[in-house]
């Protein structure tokens, strides 16, 4: 429940900058709690409060007053209208350790534990990092033209960009040229949304279309495809109707995880992790903390196509990944076979939820567990887990919240002891926090 400030608005305060919230807001404590966008902590600064909560306002920055050191030039334009980075105002090592702060304060406020040591954050590029996104893309009347972005910070509209900062290259560069390629089509008003996909062999770009271009928007696009040397596909209905422009056979989109030998290959919807250079050293701190011995046995749960199932086979005398989605399945199979591992195989099965009977996965015993669960983290699999009883288990988080949640379980109620915990910069700029926990058996 919320209010806008009455008419006039109530009078200017200045306030010291106590932290960040979740979504990379200041925080202004003392009296009721104000959030300020652009603020940072150890600023002082000036500020009004525009909306009321029940256990919050909403404030808007009006002047610095003293700036924190850390505070940087954002490098995009479009930075504070663009929902798609919320930190580029703060020095990237500053958000390492923003975030480092937040999964330290969750953990031992939520899952009441402290790892044995912390890790150093894994880093990477923070600039033209992301190979995947989701793209809004909307006619605007009044403009006269298609806009494409990502959402407004602060309002349900496509951002109006010009190009991208942290998108891959050369899809930062392509924003522009694809809002003026979907401006000249006759069904404009039919492509809400744009998906990303930057391999290593190609870069794809799914159009989802909620009506069938004409011959002459096909001949527009295609036009687009080849002066650009991207791939496009559109996307009539759900993922299975997505189709390549062209025709004939399309080589499939891969990415190296060189350490290991591999190439694996995805579709241009399939997740993958956004930041490639992030992912492969993520690969090998994973396969590293295990300490897999030629005789370990793996279960890797929530293992999409194979992306940490294929390394850890190199190393384990067998890996089991399981997966809910059947196109992963087969991707991953597909991906062990080409890459010539043998010794790793897949299963599908429904992981929001506990077995309810002894699943083919599980008849086996495992001496090490992987988890790499989505945001609403893994549950309903920690009991069966721990009656799987392996030496280490590896969580890799993409959410401080559930990840202390489900190590509360694990600790307090199972018996693991957290031995390590750090940050991955998987999404640099952004407030998403990745993290990594590593747990044994005492």
């Amino acid at each position: 429940m919320s209010a806008a400030v009455p008419g006039g608005g109530p009078a200017e305060e200045i306030a010291l900058v106590g932290g960040l919230t979740h979504e990379g807001e200041g925080v202004v404590r003392g009296g009721k709690t104000v959030f300020v966008p652009g603020a940072l902590p150890g600023e002082r600064i000036r500020l009004r409060r525009i909306r009321r909560h029940r256990q919050h306002d909403d404030g808007a920055l009006l002047e610095l007053l003293t700036p924190s050191p850390q505070r940087v030039a954002p490098r995009c334009v479009h930075f504070g209208v663009c929902g798609g980075c919320v930190l580029q105002h703060l020095a990237p090592a500053a958000q390492l350790t923003a975030k480092e702060a937040e999964l330290k304060a969750t953990l031992e406020r939520v899952a009441r534990v402290t790892p044995r040591r912390w890790l150093e954050p894994l880093t990477g590029p923070v600039w033209a990092y992301r190979r995947r996104a989701r793209l809004g893309a909307k006619f605007v009347h009044r403009k006269g033209r298609v806009v494409v972005g990502f959402r407004e910070r602060a309002a349900p509209y496509v951002a109006d960009l010009a190009g991208c900062e942290v998108l891959a290259s050369p899809a930062g560069a392509l924003i522009a040229p694809l809002a003026a390629l979907l401006g000249r089509l006759a069904i404009r008003e039919q492509v809400p949304q744009i998906e990303v996909a930057v391999a290593d062999n190609a870069t794809a770009l799914v159009l989802r279309v909620l009506t069938e271009p004409p011959d002459a928007d096909l001949a527009l696009l295609g036009q687009f495809a080849h002066q650009y040397g991207v791939r496009l596909y559109l996307q009539p209905a759900g993922l299975d109707s997505v189709r390549a422009l062209a025709e004939g056979r399309t080589e499939p989109l891969r990415y190296r995880l060189p350490a290991f030998g591999l190439e694996l290959e995805f579709s241009p919807t399939d997740f993958i992790q956004v930041n490639g250079p992030v992912n492969e050293a993520l690969v090998a701190r994973a396969v590293g903390l295990l300490g897999l011995t030629p005789a370990a046995r793996v279960l890797d749960l929530y293992c999409g196509l194979g992306n940490f199932t294929l390394a850890l086979a190199r190393s384990a005398r067998s890996v089991v990944g399981v997966e809910g989605e059947a196109q992963l399945v087969e991707r991953a199979r597909g991906n062990a076979a080409r890459n010539g591992v043998a010794n790793a195989e897949f299963h599908q099965a429904d992981l929001s939820a506990a077995p309810a009977a002894p699943a083919a996965w599980l008849r086996g015993e495992y001496s090490h567990v992987l988890l790499d669960p989505p945001r609403t983290g893994a549950r309903a699999m920690l009991a069966t887990v721990a009656r799987l009883a392996p030496q280490r288990v590896l969580y890799i988080s993409c959410h401080p919240g559930s990840l202390a949640r489900d190590l509360m379980e694990l600790v307090h109620e199972h018996g693991f002891a957290l031995a390590a915990a750090g940050v991955v910069d998987m999404f640099a700029h952004t407030a998403h926090v990745e993290s990594l926990a590593l747990l044994e058996r005492p």
